[in-house]
Formats: C-alpha cells, sequence, structure tokens
C-alpha cells in the first residue's frame, strides 16, 4: 500500500510540473502581430535581425514579470526563476507587448525556456523554408508548445535544435 500511495503521489507531482510549464490559458492565451501575414514573412519575421526591431524593452517586461508571478500564484516569487516569454514566438509573428501573450515562463523544470527556445527556432526556420505556414506554427505554440515539441521532431532534428531528445 506504501508503495501505491508513493507512486500515486509521484504521478500527480509529475502532472503538477507538467501544468506549471504551459502557461494558464485564461491569463495567457497568445495574441499574434496584426503586422506579420504569411504573405510578408519574406519582409517581416524571415529578415535576419527583424525581432530585435519588436522585441519591447527589458523595463517592459521585467514590471510584467512581477506581476504576472503574482498573478499566476506561484509559490517562488524570485523573478530570476522566470523567463518573461512570449507565447507565440515574435520569430513567428507573436505579439511583442500584448500581456496574453506574455507569461513568467519557470526555468527550472524539465520543459524550460531552453526547450521551447529550441522549438520556436525549429519552427520558426520551417516557416521561412515553407514547410509549415505560419497560422500553423502560431497554433501549435498557442495551444500547447509542449505537446508541439513532440509533434514537430522532424523539424527539431532537421535544424539541430540543442535540447531534442526523441
Amino acid at each position: 500500500m506504501k508503495h501505491l500511495l508513493a507512486a500515486f503521489a509521484f504521478s500527480m507531482a509529475s502532472l503538477g510540473s507538467l501544468g506549471a510549464d504551459l502557461p494558464d490559458a485564461t491569463l495567457t492565451p497568445g495574441a499574434i502581430n496584426p503586422d506579420v501575414t504569411q504573405e510578408n514573412i519574406s519582409s517581416t519575421v524571415c529578415v535576419k535581425g527583424w525581432t530585435r526591431t519588436v522585441r519591447p524593452p527589458m523595463w517592459y517586461t521585467n514590471k510584467l514579470k512581477k506581476t504576472q508571478i503574482r498573478e499566476y500564484g506561484y509559490d517562488d516569487t524570485n523573478p530570476r526563476d522566470y523567463e518573461e516569454d512570449h507565447l507565440i514566438p515574435l520569430s513567428v509573428g507573436g505579439n511583442p507587448t500584448d500581456p496574453r501573450n506574455l507569461w513568467p515562463q519557470p526555468r527550472h523544470s524539465e520543459w524550460n525556456a531552453d526547450r521551447k527556445d529550441d522549438l520556436e527556432f525549429a519552427l520558426y526556420k520551417g516557416v521561412c523554408n515553407g514547410e509549415i505556414s505560419l497560422a500553423e506554427a502560431q497554433h501549435a505554440f498557442a495551444t500547447n508548445w509542449i505537446e508541439a515539441y513532440r509533434r514537430y521532431g522532424s523539424l527539431l532534428r532537421r535544424y539541430h535544435a540543442h535540447h531534442f531528445t526523441d
């Protein structure tokens, strides 16, 4: 019986940690940049350095991160333990400043900011190389980036995402 309870507790802890790795869809449903369309990706997101032209200033994201850590009700309130991340990345047309597209992503978990960065790069390359549409990439992040990480393994391998494991 003790082993059964321990297994149940481990399972629940695993589920809880996965939940913390995804944003709360009511607080962070994602938002797209209306200036980026499939028709203009060659002059927007697919231009080297384009995201630097739309990235919000650190003072804005740092202030928002502190507010959102409280809104999310995280036990750990140290801002250094989170990356204020765009749910739909700038590199695939995510809105740069809309709070609905930003969330305090935990840095220290299995599904952390580094792994999401790998997926961001792979789907950005896929969009710019015509392998997936802009809308498909945006949808993948807005719905469940962890599931998208698993689904787009071939793109992760092709573009040498360094955290990818089968």
